[in-house]
């Protein structure tokens, strides 16, 4: 069971409360600069993992201005689309609902609260590849270099966004997807069963991405693990990570 610390509380509380119940996610942003699409990136996540968890979701976006530049970002990282969450009815008899919120936004009323750090330009001038509007001078080919750069640190602290940062995402997101296209060449092997209670106990332990990220680097180094079972448990995370980690399938070594 997924459960997240209530930003309003400081306490953990169930995600979906009700078993197969609906979850409301509200992702409250305005603007359209990298910590409003942090906050969305968070939310996509969060909507992976009750979803894996076989938890029924309904998504919505609320802001203010800039919203059609946040969206237009938003689908560049694989982010799925949220429904406007403007003049909306009070909802579907949803089990829970959970707000997801930037550190510079109003406290929602009701539900539950996840708070996000602010992402972090280094260089105002180089603006973060992959924001709507954005002026880099050297952006990366590949949007999901800043989706790793944005989750590579946890939600609750603030990520500096800079050439070097996107420069180290990009180095282990090449890397990942080599690992992934070598192992695809073995015959497939189950995920044990140990290495799949990691990965869950990460992402539902309050959403801890990091840690799933850790666990993929232990499997990868892991000497008694045959590359099949690797190759079946990085696709098996990248239905939370949505990091695209299979693109490479098929490619030369």
């Amino acid at each position: 069971m997924l459960r997240i610390i209530d930003a309003r509380t400081g306490r953990p509380v169930d995600a979906a409360p009700a078993r197969r119940g609906l979850t409301r996610v509200e992702a409250h942003a305005s603007g359209s600069d990298i910590s409003a699409l942090r906050v969305l990136l968070v939310a996509d996540v969060l909507l992976r993992a009750l979803e894996l968890g076989g938890t029924p979701v309904w998504c919505l976006l609320t802001g203010g201005r800039r919203q059609a530049e946040l969206r237009a970002a938003a689908t560049a990282l694989g982010i799925r689309p949220f429904e406007e969450g403007r003049d909306l009815a009070a909802g579907l008899g949803e089990a829970q609902i959970v707000h997801v919120v930037g550190d510079d936004g109003a406290m929602p009323e009701g539900g539950v609260v996840v708070g996000v750090a602010p992402a972090i330009r280094a260089d105002p001038a180089r603006e973060a590849p992959g924001v709507a509007g954005a002026a880099s001078a050297d952006p990366p080919a590949d949007p999901a270099v800043l989706r790793l750069a944005l989750l590579a640190t946890r939600r609750d602290t603030p990520v500096r966004i800079d050439p070097d940062a996107l420069d180290r995402a990009g180095r282990m997101l090449a890397r990942r997807r080599r690992a992934v296209a070598h192992w695809a060449r073995q015959p497939s092997r189950p995920i044990p069963d140990e290495v799949r209670g990691r990965l869950r106990a990460a992402w539902e332990d309050n959403l801890d991405v990091t840690e799933v990220l850790k666990v993929l680097d232990q499997v990868a180094e892991a000497a008694d693990l045959p590359d099949g079972a690797r190759f079946e448990t990085y696709a098996h995370a990248d239905r939370l990570l949505g990091l695209d980690l299979v693109r490479d399938l098929g490619s030369p070594a």
